[in-house]
């Protein structure tokens, strides 16, 4: 994942995180090994080695559900199946998978775990689908020209680099310095998290940037947080 992952659990990154716990930083959030890349990566790797022996593809992050919203949304707002998408912490891929059944056909996955990577790749050949594009690529620190998105989807992700050890407060100011670079101008940004509130996240992501906020793009949310149950409508960025 690219600090989440779309399998590992049902739930989210860090279900308790802002509930009691040891040390909670500046913005509350409990440090924890959930946010960090080595715990990721061994994840991976073991679930890579299921597949490989049993094929299993693992759990569906914050459940099968979840994906349904999300591709009921981009149904319900015409989202064109040949628009462009970006998985930000693709993990086992299976997300990929569901978007290609359903007639996507320009999709992108990215995570910083290469085992993840693998393992999303082998599933993808396992349903035969050739339309799905991999990459490893930390999105805190993006190496290649990934650009033009209409629609990025985060499913966990940003919930773990909340709980990052190592200064997350700056991390998620680089993530969403990363998210206005992917993002096309009148892209959407849609995004699952039981760490945050609609109104927390709204105000996390519409924070200056070093472009002019009115042309950021605007967000839409998944509806696993708190008192949030229902996707939200196209909600424009400050």
């Amino acid at each position: 994942m690219s600090a989440g992952a779309d399998g590992s659990g049902g739930g989210g990154a860090g279900t308790e995180a802002r509930v009691g716990g040891d040390s909670p930083g500046a913005d509350g959030f409990v440090p924890s090994a959930l946010g960090t890349r080595e715990h990721w990566d061994a994840v991976y790797e073991r679930e890579l080695k299921t597949f490989q022996e049993y094929g299993d593809t693992g759990e569906i992050w914050f459940g099968e559900e979840s994906m349904n919203r999300l591709i009921r949304w981009m149904q319900k707002h015409k989202i064109p199946l040949d628009a462009s998408v970006l998985d930000i912490g693709t993990g086992n891929g299976v997300f990929l998978v569901e978007l290609a059944k359903f007639g996507f056909s320009n999709v992108t996955g990215i995570d910083y775990s290469p085992s993840a990577i693998q393992l999303s790749g082998s599933i993808i050949e396992k349903e035969g689908l050739s339309n799905i594009k991999l990459k490893v690529e930390d999105f805190l620190n993006l190496s290649t020209k990934l650009s033009g998105f209409h629609i990025c989807i985060d499913k966990g992700t940003f919930d773990a680099i909340s709980l990052n050890p190592d200064n997350a407060i700056e991390k998620r100011k680089q993530y969403v310095k990363s998210l206005s670079r992917v993002l096309k101008v009148k892209g959407f940004f849609l995004i699952t998290s039981c760490n945050w509130t609609k109104e927390e996240l709204l105000n996390e992501f519409s924070e200056d940037t070093g472009r002019q906020q009115n042309t950021l793009p605007q967000i839409s949310l998944e509806g696993l947080v708190t008192s949030y149950s229902e996707l939200a409508s196209m909600v424009p960025f400050a």
